[in-house]
């Protein structure tokens, strides 16, 4: 994953300076707090979270509708190999 070193905030800075955190959300969307010198946090503003949970709920779904979808047409060879 690229990350932006814009968003990039230490978790020392980010302990001390939360607004500074806060700040670089709203100028950029994101912060990336690194722990130990790696990413480790993201922090979005609410509305992107909602966006992201969402995303991830549609393919939960879509996953779940492709699995029936494949059980039920190999049923007979699931069965066949059951035995």
């Amino acid at each position: 994953m690229m990350v932006n070193t814009d968003t990039l905030v230490s978790m020392t800075e980010a302990n001390q300076n939360f607004s500074k955190v806060a700040h670089v959300v709203d100028e950029k969307g994101m912060a990336v707090i690194l722990k130990n010198n790696k990413p480790f946090y993201i922090v979005v503003d609410f509305k992107e979270y909602e966006e992201i949970k969402a995303i991830q709920e549609f393919r939960k779904r879509k996953i779940a509708e492709m699995t029936e979808q494949l059980i039920e047409d190999n049923k007979e060879a699931f069965l066949e190999l059951a035995k």
